[in-house]
Order: C-alpha cells, then sequence, then structure tokens
C-alpha cells in the first residue's frame, strides 16, 4: 500500500499556497467534549483510521474495498 496522501486543499487556505490542512477528517459522530473519537485519512491505496487523540499513535490501514464493507454494514444497524 502506498503512504502517499491525497490531499485536499482547506476552504480556508489562500491562493498563494500554503496554509493547507492535513487530510484527516474527524468521525461526525465524534463529540466535541473531547470524548472518543475517531479520524479517517484517503490514501492513494488504503483508507487510514486513527484515534483523533494520540494523533501520533498506530494507525489502521484498510482497502478502499474493505473501508467501503465496513461503512455499508455501520450505516445499516
Amino acid at each position: 500500500m502506498s503512504s502517499d496522501p491525497v490531499w485536499f486543499k482547506s476552504s480556508h487556505s489562500g491562493n498563494e499556497g500554503g496554509d493547507c490542512v492535513e487530510v484527516w477528517f474527524k468521525s461526525s459522530h465524534s463529540s466535541n467534549e473531547g470524548g472518543a473519537c475517531v479520524e479517517v485519512a484517503e490514501m492513494v491505496d488504503a483508507v487510514l483510521v486513527r484515534d483523533s487523540k494520540d494523533k501520533s499513535g498506530p494507525r489502521l490501514a484498510f482497502s478502499p474495498t474493505a473501508w467501503r464493507s465496513f461503512v455499508e454494514f455501520a450505516q445499516s444497524v
């Protein structure tokens, strides 16, 4: 699997380059009180998942197909 991120430019970034953000997205089901949160990053060949409170900690890597299957299952329960 590739570790090259798919970068998305922040809507708050200027047109001069720079001031852009990482590709990690916080779960829409995460609370704002600092509770159990996950962040997801879409890579070229993988989807990464990490604990938002431990950004340098371990990451899980899923194939795009496996991630889609997980999301479809989670939405059905």
